[in-house]
């Protein structure tokens, strides 16, 4: 399953996503790849709504 993760960034609000069994474990990948985010919000995908606000993807992140 998909998840939206958003998170804080070096003062700038953002959201990436990524995979993951629960929105536990894709807020801790997320987490893992960036250590000094502050995760926000872990959401389910939304194929409508993302497709209009694409994810950037992040410094170091192969998303």
């Amino acid at each position: 399953m998909q998840f939206t993760v958003g998170l804080n960034l070096d003062g700038r609000a953002r959201h990436v996503t990524t995979d993951g069994d629960d929105a536990l474990a894709a807020a801790l990948r997320v987490k893992s790849q960036h250590p000094e985010a502050r995760i926000t919000y872990v959401r389910p995908m939304n194929r409508r709504g993302d497709a209009r606000h694409p994810t950037l993807p992040l410094q170091g992140t192969a998303n």
